[in-house]
């Protein structure tokens, strides 16, 4: 059986982003008056009134930077919604965000694509799908409705 980890954006690129995005700009932190915004420092939704920030996120370009791969034209970035100040930490499901369409992509550790799959309902089945290609290193769960990265989650 393959194992795997969900990956939220770490404290530490967090921090870094706030200070300057992955697009060089500072984060603008607002106080979220709906919540229900998906946090990716942590997996959850925001709480009405919570403070929050949408900055631009590339995972690929953290990731190979971590890594030494090389994602060449893969590399992309989008927006994200965070904590706009510290982030408690992850406490949720072992998969959140599975209650909808997303489509999970398939990654090489060179950071290249390998493929995708739309997935509707078994989410854990969907996953293991992806895992069993030993060239897979990382999958990118994503939106549907915007195709917005959600989370990684890594072989391992």
């Amino acid at each position: 059986m393959t194992t795997y980890t969900v990956c939220p954006i770490p404290a530490g690129t967090l921090a870094a982003l706030l200070t300057e995005d992955d697009a060089g700009v500072p984060a603008a932190g607002y106080l979220d008056p709906e919540g229900d915004a998906p946090l990716r420092c942590c997996l959850r939704r925001s709480a009405p009134g919570e403070r929050i920030a949408l900055v631009s996120y590339a995972p690929l370009r953290r990731w190979a930077a971590e890594t030494g791969a090389r994602p060449g034209a893969y590399d992309e970035r989008g927006p994200v919604f965070v904590h706009a100040d510290s982030c408690p930490g992850r406490s949720g499901p072992e998969l959140p965000f599975t209650n909808a369409h997303r489509v999970l992509r398939r990654y090489s550790a060179q950071g290249h694509i390998l493929g995708g799959e739309l997935v509707s309902e078994d989410f854990p089945a969907a996953l293991a799908r992806a895992f069993s290609d030993p060239e897979v290193a990382s999958v990118h769960v994503r939106a549907v409705e915007y195709g917005c990265f959600l989370y990684e989650v890594r072989r391992g």
